[in-house]
């Protein structure tokens, strides 16, 4: 039904006859089984002027019908028909069940949940319903079911906006508002989305277009909820910011138990954890016994949080809490029947009567437990052998463990993995310390200090309390002592407490190989690490290595990001290094664990560059590497793997700029360009790239100076930055001359010829691509040639000679084609599509363009997708198509562009452009004045062409 009217039985197509015989099909699967007249039928199919023999022809209709149909499906009635099916056998009644479970779903606050079932709804639609169904009825139900829609669409935009997704909303609102003008919703979605994604002057504009537009065409204003949006938004009302979340349950008061230590008096934040625990320690009432155990770091706050909780579930236990600390983490840990006789003794039992034995006990305890309802608290267990025979035995009864390692072996035991605390929770227990009035004074400071501490409960307890004693001390200069990571540990102490002798604990229990995995995999720096990467820096096979980091999981040394993946707690890491440096030895090992990683990742990021790119004659230049890579089967596992390793790899380029890896390091950034063109690691490709320029200008090796700076150049200039970009590019190819490195003679020229593109230097521009053609074709490397065909075809093209642009460009098309670079494709597709449009052959411009912008959004390259998109609303604005320039200029300011601020501001002329064809002059003003600023402060010429546009209007 929401569609062309169809139907099928057992996934094989029906055949549902004419037009009129659709429209008795759809009446009658519209009333849900009801049944319906035969005068009311001949009304709805024909209106007012039915046929003389409609009574007849209905009659044929229907038999035609029950033909087809499955038995009983249609019924005859007092002279009339209905359809009986399952509910779930219609599309309309399918949506109509998804539309109210999304309503429950956000009922309950589950707005992720009822934006997936409104998207399934939605989906069922397959354009115009009841497409093609002649008759009163059938447009009555079109004309409501078209109305449906757009009330699920106007839901799930504003449970988008609820979840924070107001970019991207912009671009589906700035197209439906173009052709919805007078749905008032629609605007207002369109005015909040705009100011919470910082344009709240466009928010604004849009008010003004609406009461314009309702003013002209229906003489009203617009409705009160428009305009009270309109007046909290002039006055920048801080609910409007975000959607205003549920508050958070209370928490219970804390109880005081019998034998539990004293709760701290700052306990902050764990309310998740606090809440799972008691729920389930509150099960044991009347029920069977319950078992939670805690693991994690030491410092993390387990027996903290784990007195805390056992206060609060006091209720629950009325008769009596126990505690024991069982000492796990140190040399001597406590003997299970040791701390069954002071528990049978705190539960009554004269010394006479206690047995011997730890088995006599353990019977005698869970005899004395019976018909009790008592709370055990374990701390700081050793294992689960330790814990056995502690645990009560029935129902009523609760145990709460804490330990440093995950009991995995402990049957029926509730496990939770414990957390460092989440920043805001982190602040609060510094401020809860060192005292508001401090805090407030040096907001950014403790934010430094608390991630220093790295949001480990027991640094900051120990940060806070050193600065609370010394009045003289600001949070600043606490916070300038921590920023230095090789004394950092030794700052986190005072008095007994120390954040160092806590993880020594740990480290002490390892054996030898566990010790020498924690010492070497702490030298890595970034996020995380996987698998393969630690065996390359353990220097041992994949299976061994994960036995190892497995066991160090389990002592929460460290911590199981994701299957195959791993990391360190910042400080963890730390103290792995400062073990490494004075237990590892020989010296050099640290040395060869951290090349091989580097190896690891240049080896494995040439094979997914040279996947990417076939006949690139990159991979043949690159420094030799004496530990393999990964192998791929295909280029999206070779992207995945890719874009997962971002962090890390990046990482590993700026801790490998060393005289001795440095050429390595910056050949790792050359095979990982897709991350910067991808825009996702943009920021901090652009650090590490810097920071190789500078290294390798400080060494003097030119061969990687030049190929750092030829980067750095492709660095500025996808940021819009040419002048900078120029700068580099040139010393680049003075470099490359010198050396005469094949990958640096082509690139460096090639990078000039884009940037002259950018900065219209035609002739220059025509000259450096010549050169980087010659190049590459000296070079044997093909991708190289049609790269630089392709920038060629552009210049060409801005010259005037729009013909002999259109063949270069299919050059490179060709070439790209033949060798099976299906991203580089892409390149070349967009190239020819800009070639086209400039020639005004749009309807072709279009195909190529679209055909590059899947690829784009396939292979995750963000900032070409964004381009694209850009590249697309100017064929649509060519071609009298404004609601659709509109909707891709949107779509390329959510996205970001190849060129920065640069061609941001391209993209905001664009859509004012497109505003202005639709109507909506003064949200085009809005983007113009936008546009105007980034032009000014950057010097380009089109700010010349925006006052003009703008000039005629600033009296509107």
């Amino acid at each position: 039904m929401l569609g062309p009217v169809r139907a099928w039985c057992d996934g094989r197509p029906l055949p549902s006859g004419s037009p009129q015989q659709r429209a008795l099909l759809a009446a009658l699967l519209l009333r849900d089984g009801r049944t319906a007249t035969a005068a009311e039928l001949i009304d709805g199919i024909w209106g007012d002027e039915p046929p003389s023999q409609a009574l007849a022809a209905l009659r044929t209709y229907a038999s035609r019908l029950r033909k087809v149909l499955p038995p009983d499906v249609l019924v005859t009635e007092s002279g009339g028909y209905a359809i009986r099916c399952a509910p779930d056998a219609l599309d309309l009644h399918v949506a109509q069940e998804l539309a109210a479970e999304a309503e429950k779903a956000r009922a309950s606050g589950d707005r992720a949940q009822a934006v997936t079932l409104i998207g399934k709804a939605l989906g069922l639609w397959d354009g115009e319903p009841l497409a093609s169904v002649p008759g009163p009825y059938a447009e009555t139900q079109r004309a409501r079911l078209e109305e449906w829609r757009l009330q699920l669409v106007e839901a799930r935009l504003d449970l988008d906006l609820e979840c924070g997704h107001h970019a991207e909303a912009v671009s589906e609102l700035t197209a439906l508002t173009a052709a919805h003008p007078l749905r008032e919703r629609l605007r207002e979605l369109l005015m909040l989305a705009l100011y919470r994604s910082g344009r709240q002057a466009e928010a604004l504009a849009v008010y003004a277009d609406t009461r314009r537009l309702l003013a002209d065409e229906l003489g009203v204003d617009p409705r009160p909820e428009l305009a009270r949006l309109q007046q909290r938004i002039l006055r920048a009302d801080s609910d409007l910011a975000q959607p205003v979340e549920r508050p958070a349950p209370a928490e219970a008061p804390v109880a005081r138990p019998a034998q539990l230590p004293a709760t701290v008096p700052d306990f902050t934040g764990r309310s998740a954890c606090v809440q799972e625990l008691s729920d389930l320690l509150s099960t044991a009432e009347g029920s069977v016994m319950a078992v939670s155990a805690l693991a994690g770091i030491g410092g993390v706050g387990k027996t903290t949080l784990a007195v805390h909780v056992a206060h609060q579930a006091r209720p629950h236990f009325p008769d009596g809490q126990l505690y024991v600390d069982l000492m796990g983490a140190g040399a001597r840990a406590a003997e299970p029947e040791t701390v069954l006789g002071s528990f049978l003794r705190a539960l009554g039992t004269p010394d006479s009567q206690i047995p011997e034995t730890l088995d006599e006990r353990a019977a005698l305890y869970r005899s004395t437990l019976a018909g009790r309802r008592v709370l055990v608290l374990l701390d700081n267990a050793r294992d689960a052998a330790q814990v056995r025979p502690l645990l009560p035995g029935t129902e009523g009864c609760a145990a709460l463990v804490t330990s440093r390692i995950r009991m995995l072996d402990l049957a029926g035991a509730h496990l939770v993995d414990l957390d460092v605390m989440s920043p805001d929770e982190a602040l609060q227990l510094f401020t809860r310390i060192v005292g508001a009035e401090r805090v407030r004074a040096e907001r950014e400071a403790a934010l430094d200090v608390v991630a220093a501490c790295g949001f480990l409960p027991l640094a900051i307890r120990i940060a806070a309390s050193r600065l609370a004693a010394r009045r003289t001390w600001t949070v600043s200069v606490l916070a300038a002592k921590l920023a230095d990571e090789r004394r950092r540990l030794d700052e986190l102490q005072a008095g007994d407490l120390a954040v160092k002798a806590t993880f020594e604990l740990g480290y002490g229990q390892l054996e030898p190989a566990q010790a020498r995995a924690f010492r070497l995999l702490g030298l890595a720096d970034g996020p995380d690490m996987s698998l393969a990467a630690a065996a390359a820096v353990l220097d041992l096979p994949p299976e061994e290595t994960e036995d190892l980091l497995e066991s160090l999981v389990d002592t929460s040394l460290l911590e199981s990001a994701a299957p195959g993946r791993y990391r360190f707690h910042d400080l963890v890491r730390l103290y792995a290094r400062v073990c490494a440096e004075r237990d590892e030895q020989p010296p050099a090992e640290r040395e060869a664990a951290r090349s091989r990683l580097l190896d690891f990742y240049l080896a494995t990021a040439a094979r997914v560059y040279a996947i990417e790119r076939p006949g690139d004659r990159l991979v043949d230049h690159l420094e030799p590497t004496t530990y393999d890579g990964l192998a791929f089967t295909d280029r999206h596992e070779a992207q995945d793997w890719l874009h997962l390793e971002a962090g890390c790899i990046l990482a590993c380029v700026q801790q490998s700029l060393t005289p001795a890896t440095l050429r390595r390091a910056i050949d790792l950034l050359l095979c990982s360009k897709d991350l910067r063109e991808s825009g996702a690691s943009a920021l901090p490709y652009e650090a590490a790239t810097t920071a190789a320029g500078e290294a390798a200008a400080a060494a003097a090796d030119i061969h990687a100076e030049a190929r750092a700076r030829v980067t750095l150049a492709q660095v500025h200039s996808t940021a819009g930055r040419f002048e900078r970009a120029g700068v580099e590019a040139r010393r680049a190819a003075q470099l490359g001359e010198t050396t005469g490195d094949p990958w640096t003679c082509g690139n460096a020229p090639n990078e000039l010829g884009i940037i002259a593109i950018c900065t219209s230097d035609h002739a220059e521009g025509e000259a450096h691509l010549l050169r980087a053609v010659e190049a590459f074709r000296a070079d044997g490397n093909r991708p190289g040639e049609a790269s630089a065909l392709c920038n060629l075809s552009r210049v060409v093209a801005s010259m005037g000679r729009t013909g002999e642009a259109a063949d270069l460009a299919r050059q490179g098309v060709a070439i790209y084609d033949e060798l099976g670079l299906t991203l580089r494709l892409a390149n070349a597709r967009y190239a020819l599509g800009i070639v086209l449009t400039q020639a005004g052959r749009l309807p072709e411009a279009l195909d190529e363009l679209s055909r590059a912008l899947s690829v784009f959004k396939e292979s995750r390259q963000r900032l070409w997708e964004g381009t694209t998109h850009f590249r697309i609303a100017q064929v649509h604005l060519s071609s009298a198509r404004p609601a659709n320039a509109a909707q891709h200029a949107e779509q390329a300011l959510t996205l970001g562009c190849i060129g920065g601020e640069w061609m941001q501001a391209h993209a905001q002329t664009l859509l004012g452009r497109s505003l202005l064809e639709l109507g909506q002059t003064g949200r085009a003003q809005v983007c113009w004045r936008e546009a105007l600023v980034i032009y000014e402060e950057s010097g380009a010429p089109e700010a010349a062409e925006v006052r003009r546009l703008l000039s005629p209007l600033r009296t509107v």
